[in-house]
């Protein structure tokens, strides 16, 4: 692990100052601005931002009698109410109710509405009721029609518009932390250790202060509110001088997405570095002679203990079946994963297991299979984490893991000419602070 005061080698790219990037991007002449206005038109033409469901064609005008008046009413559901009082109180017989709610079964059932979201009521004055639809969430809604031919339901997604952003942090205490400074949200620190980085940098014990990252990601927004986020399309994160890139492609045969560096390399390797996302340090390492804290005697301690607070997620850190989840002695409560290439990880002193987690399980990497506990032979809250190679124990921070598979050679050119593009807008705030120093030389 490199240590604090260790200066970056000569390979290494020097650190950009990010505070003065901003401040100079914000006083950057106009024609410098329009340079990164220019950039991302060029990797994400106007006629390419569509949205998430495609805005269907007016109907042609047709000389036929005006259709009915349909009214909308608009219903913020109560605290404590449910959907039969809601629609008694509209008109509906118990024979109407029954038929809705049964016909929207299927897809959503509506005696599970909640207090505070929307319904909404469609009726004509010289008819039946004409539909029903309520807001499951932010994205999603139920919709209910009553058609000649009968009442009919679906989930439906509410069309979102997608903008690429530019989105820029120093690390001063925690990737969270850093996010929120810059006004993002939480999810997309996650996002970029479990998507992008998690397999080379550790982001509790090889963090740095002033490690800075720069990340291209889509956000969705909903009538003009940001509505969260979809994909990153490219980050860079400099750790201590190492600089880490990340560019994603999609197979144009399969529609299947990953991950990969400059070069056309996997981002994924067959283990995570760390069985947290964030928030846990390292209290006790490896070693084939270990003082036990409660048995007061040199025993092997093959396995790396990392100190959390009670309930915090602990991951998967690749691929695998669950072979054991449980309670197992001093181990106290315990998950062995089997993975391929003869690897096991086990998990112990766990406070509880995770949701599904029981023999024969299958996770994958990054899901949660259980939550840091004091269980078994214990001095506090804590887990201790362990990799087996052939039935052997190994190193978990020393230990050397297989990349996964690199960009497919039919498609390599391909790659390059994508990465190049997103490197250009990755790079937009270096040229803009690039040419405004020179500017100013001249």
């Amino acid at each position: 692990m490199r240590g604090p005061g260790r200066r970056p080698g000569p390979a290494r790219r020097s650190r950009l100052n990010w505070k003065r990037v901003f401040l100079v991007f914000v006083g950057a002449p106009a024609v410098l601005v329009l340079l990164v206005l220019l950039a991302v038109n060029i990797v994400f033409p106007p006629a390419g931002r569509e949205t998430e469901r495609a805005v269907e064609p007016a109907p042609s005008v047709a000389a036929e009698p005006a259709p009915p008046v349909i009214e909308e009413e608009k219903i913020i559901i109560p605290r404590g109410a449910n959907l039969a009082v809601l629609l008694k109180e509209k008109g509906f017989d118990n024979r109407q109710i029954h038929d809705l709610k049964e016909s929207a079964k299927p897809v959503y059932d509506l005696a599970r509405i909640i207090s505070g979201h929307e319904l909404r009521l469609y009726t004509r004055q010289d008819g039946p009721w004409q539909g029903l639809e309520y807001d499951i969430d932010e994205t999603r809604y139920v919709a209910v029609r009553n058609e000649p031919k009968g009442i009919t339901a679906a989930i439906k997604s509410y069309p979102f518009e997608v903008r690429p952003a530019l989105v820029c942090g120093i690390i001063e205490s925690s990737p969270i932390a850093a996010m929120n400074k810059v006004g993002e949200d939480d999810i997309l620190a996650l996002e970029l250790a479990e998507r992008c980085f998690g397999w080379d940098i550790d982001f509790y014990t090889d963090l740095r202060k002033d490690d800075t990252f720069r990340i291209l990601v889509e956000k969705k927004y909903l009538n003009g509110r940001f509505s969260g986020y979809r994909n990153i399309l490219a980050a860079e994160f400099v750790n201590d001088g190492t600089v880490f890139q990340a560019f994603r492609y999609v197979y144009p045969d399969t529609g299947e997405a990953d991950y990969f560096d400059e070069t056309g390399f996997s981002k994924r390797k067959e283990f995570l570095k760390s069985p947290f996302k964030f928030s846990a340090r390292i209290t006790s390492r490896f070693s084939s002679s270990r003082r036990h804290p409660i048995l007061k005697i040199y025993r092997p301690h093959y396995g790396v203990d990392y100190a959390a607070p009670i309930g915090t997620p602990v991951q998967a850190t690749a691929d695998g079946t669950v072979t054991f989840a449980g309670w197992n002695g001093g181990s106290g409560r315990m998950v062995r994963l089997r993975h391929k290439n003869s690897y096991e990880t086990l998990y112990l002193h766990l406070s509880r297991l995770g949701p599904g987690i029981r023999k024969g399980a299958s996770v994958r990497g990054g899901d949660v299979i259980g939550y840091v506990g004091s269980s078994g032979e214990s001095t506090g809250p804590h887990l201790d984490y362990r990799i087996y190679y052939h039935g052997s124990p190994v190193n978990p921070l020393s230990q050397k893991f297989k990349p996964a598979d690199p960009v497919r050679k039919e498609y390599l050119e391909s790659y390059s000419q994508a990465a190049r593009r997103l490197r250009l807008i990755l790079d937009a705030p270096a040229a803009i602070e690039a040419a405004v120093i020179e500017a100013r030389r001249r």
